[in-house]
């Protein structure tokens, strides 16, 4: 005698709404893309040293009534690192005035190097950019009128960070070979914040820093 057949009626779930499913695949392709331009950001922050440069260049930072921000003083602690070695390069200061600083940039960077060593004829001022774009457009032509030979290419200071985007806007300013030096970032909060920040510049730059 055969046994009546058992059917089970199968399990079907709740399917997710459309606009969620869209939702997280935003959130991951999101999170894939800011992971990846983080990747380059910090395959970045290296230094690297081409030829035998003998200009560089010291990007700014803030500037506060006491005098350089920490991020700067760290750029331009680097600067001077290099500099007791190759005393022959010429240091272009780059940072004009914002709203909130005392002075240029670029007059308070000079004061810091002149204040630690760096003869004045070894510096030139760069004091109307507003940011990294400028900086280095504006170190360019402010060196072609001093007529110096940049045959040798130029070194970019700035904190680790930063020098990605700095190398890439270099190369944009009609700089044919970039060396960087990155600098540590000695403020813990600061570092934070711009490894969040600099994946999102380094977007902008690339779109709209032409």
């Amino acid at each position: 005698m055969s046994r009546p057949k058992i059917e089970v009626a199968s399990y079907k779930g709740k399917r997710a709404p459309l606009w969620l499913k869209v939702l997280l695949a935003l959130v991951l392709a999101g999170a894939l893309s800011f992971s990846a331009l983080l990747g380059a950001v910090l395959a970045g922050a290296h230094d690297q040293l081409l030829g035998d440069p003998r200009v560089m260049i010291v990007l700014g930072c803030q500037v506060r009534e006491d005098g350089p921000s920490v991020l700067l003083r760290d750029r331009l602690d680097e600067a001077l690192a290099y500099w007791e070695d190759h005393e022959d390069t010429l240091i272009v200061v780059s940072g004009g005035q914002g709203s909130n600083e005392p002075t240029t940039e670029a007059r308070a960077m000079a004061d810091y190097l002149e204040e630690r060593g760096v003869e004045g004829d070894q510096i030139l001022l760069e004091d109307r950019s507003h940011n990294t774009a400028q900086n280095l457009r504006y170190s360019r032509a402010l060196l072609e009128e001093e007529g110096e030979d940049l045959s040798g290419g130029v070194i970019v200071v700035s904190n680790g960070f930063h020098l990605t985007r700095a190398r890439m806007l270099a190369q944009r300013a009609g700089f044919d070979q970039v060396s960087t030096l990155a600098a540590p970032t000695s403020h813990l909060p600061s570092r934070l914040q711009m490894y969040i920040r600099e994946p999102l510049a380094l977007v902008k730059s690339f779109l709209l820093d032409r």
